[in-house]
């Protein structure tokens, strides 16, 4: 799998976020920040929702694709119990099927679907859905 970014994954058959733990207050935050005052810390595979918005503008280019290619999507915020709070586009679900609070679990979808070597991002979707 070709991701965005290296750290951001742990290498597990079943990848989690890694996020990164304060070592003095316990205070957990995603991305791992470089430097010694955090240590990696694999985050949840599953939450809640916690809010929502649909993308329904194109941001400008580069790096996003011209207006012909430009889809909408659910931008959230996904509740990682006792952990953190993390950005993530939902997937595999409607616009009018999202509700805050549902439960999500964490999967990988390509940042540009059409590319010859799609770079892999984090998303999450209805628990149980396939990706």
């Amino acid at each position: 799998m070709h991701v965005i970014a290296e750290g951001l994954f742990t290498d597990e058959a079943t990848p989690r976020l890694i996020g990164g733990r304060n070592r003095h207050s316990g205070r957990i935050v995603f991305p791992c920040p470089p430097g010694e005052e955090y240590e990696p810390w694999p985050l949840a595979r599953e939450g809640r929702l916690w809010s929502f918005t649909v993308q329904r503008y194109r941001p400008k280019s580069p790096p996003y694709a011209g207006p012909e290619a430009f889809r909408p999507w659910i931008v959230g915020y996904v509740e990682l119990p006792g952990e953190v709070i993390v950005e993530s586009r939902v997937v595999n679900i409607g616009f009018d099927e999202v509700r805050i609070g549902m439960e999500l679990e964490l999967t990988f979808v390509p940042l540009d679907p059409d590319a010859a070597e799609p770079i892999m991002i984090h998303a999450f979707q209805p628990k149980g859905a396939s990706a």
